[in-house]
């Protein structure tokens, strides 16, 4: 066993409180033992740490000279709950690293933990994106403990279980598996321990995309998410009611739900908030407008190709007139445009990013009928698909469906219907040979198939738990 030169020169030189000004190394004398004591300035509860340092300060030397061990110590004089004892030196300079304070003595083995973290955190807020009409107004943040309170406030279950781990050489950011014990999967959860225990990979931190490429490897030109992220506490308690695992990320405020399947991207937060006809309604909707953002505009350029096809109660999608510029060459140009838009309205000031975005979009599509550039049903078709598409609260899957309908565009122009019909196919293939961080096939419960969950994706049931 080293001794307390040896084990404080050690830690100097990981932490090295010469070198960073917010590394903190205070020498102390406790019970007349020197001693010294290691925390990153911003990460402690002051108050909390006053405290202690009181207790600390009144122990006497007679009652420390036959302390041996520093859970010997904690027992006797550490008035805190959140205390620990790593006999592994560097798993105690990581928890520094993460917030923890470490405490070292002169002549007691291993040293002391005290955790008494705070995070900047701003605060818990109902999400931008997925908003619910009716449900809770709180969302998570990016700290992890904030978000695991926030699921423990719902869901007051005793077999509900929090698993620890840290990913990253470099980061070491801290990641928790959330389940229920004796409802999920055990076979997934074995999965994925085994894998967050063997990812290798120097950062994660920003973000949770390198973390979940790692956990299912391969299929990286695939289009369709593996994974569901939700920010509503609300909406990732109830999947965990349903047996479903969360992933939990420190730094994140979008929580992993997974096994996830195509089928899970058919229903969002508010189908819980409403009576099974109104969220079945609400689901059907959904549903349809997000087919309709996927063939809408390959069916309308397959008829404009060929005008024979189009029935005689669909006649009024025929173009006034011949266009300037060929009608895939203004969908694609569409397509582009409204992401341009979409990524300028991210970078502009809240303040005038509605304006803005509203009044950029009159002016070009005016302008560009105006000047011969676009026809009027080109921009109206591709107006309802850029709408349309936030029904669809996964940004992921709102890609996924936006790369389709291009590639069935393209498909439908060189090789007319038979494209159309074969991209669905092929649409329909890829997803069919993607699989789940657990091995079930993207497509279930439709192959393999379950009537019993087919239904569920289409009519929301009664709630039973």
């Amino acid at each position: 066993m080293p001794g307390f030169k040896e084990k404080v020169a050690g830690i100097d030189s990981r932490l090295s409180p010469d070198k960073s000004f917010d590394v903190v190394k205070r020498d102390l004398i406790i019970g007349g033992k020197r001693s010294v004591l290691y925390f990153i300035d911003g990460f402690i509860k002051d108050e909390v740490f006053e405290k202690i340092m009181e207790f600390l300060f009144k122990i006497k030397a007679e009652e420390l000279a036959t302390i041996e061990t520093m859970e010997e110590f904690s027992r006797r004089f550490v008035p805190y709950v959140e205390v620990e004892s790593p006999k592994d030196l560097d798993a105690a300079v990581t928890t520094v690293l993460s917030g923890g304070a470490m405490l070292v003595i002169d002549g007691i083995e291993d040293q002391l933990i005290v955790d008494t973290r705070t995070y900047p955190a701003r605060s818990i807020s109902e999400p931008d994106k997925d908003r619910s009409m009716r449900g809770a107004k709180d969302g998570f943040v990016e700290t992890l403990i904030f978000n695991t309170a926030l699921i423990r406030r719902r869901v007051r279950d005793f077999s509900l279980r929090m698993e620890y781990y840290q990913v990253g050489s470099s980061s070491k950011v801290d990641v928790a598996i959330c389940f229920l014990e004796g409802k999920s999967s055990e076979k997934t959860l074995n999965i994925l321990r085994k894998r967050l225990k063997e990812i290798d990979i120097k950062g994660v931190s920003m973000t949770q995309q390198a973390l979940s490429e790692m956990l299912i490897p391969g299929h990286i030109f695939s289009p369709f998410p593996r994974f569901k992220f939700t920010e509503r506490p609300d909406y990732a308690s109830a999947c965990l009611l349903e047996g479903r695992i969360l992933l939990i990320m420190d730094n994140s405020p979008a929580v992993m739900i997974l096994p996830t399947s195509f089928a899970d991207f058919t229903k969002e937060a508010n189908d819980y908030y409403f009576t099974p006809l109104t969220a079945t309604f609400v689901r059907t909707i959904r549903q349809i407008v997000s087919l309709l953002t996927v063939v809408l505009t390959p069916l309308f350029l397959l008829f404009i190709n060929n005008p024979g096809y189009i029935p005689p109660w669909l006649s009024f999608i025929k173009l006034a007139e011949e266009p300037a510029i060929p009608i895939l060459a203004q969908l694609l140009i569409l397509e582009f445009l409204i992401d341009g838009l979409r990524l300028a309205s991210l970078n502009t000031p809240d303040n005038l990013s509605s304006s803005l975005s509203i009044i950029g979009g009159l002016l070009l599509s005016e302008f560009a009928i105006n000047a011969g550039w676009f026809s009027m049903e080109c921009i109206l078709y591709m107006s309802f698909v850029a709408i349309a598409g936030f029904s669809q609260p996964s940004f992921e899957m709102g890609y996924a469906q936006k790369f389709i309908r291009i590639g069935l565009l393209l498909l439908t122009e060189f090789f007319g219907i038979y494209g159309l019909v074969g991209g669905i196919i092929a649409s329909l293939v890829i997803m069919a040979t993607t699989k789940t961080i657990d091995g079930r096939n993207y497509l279930y419960p439709f192959i393999p198939f379950n009537g019993r969950d087919v239904l569920k994706i289409f009519i929301r049931t009664k709630i039973k738990e």
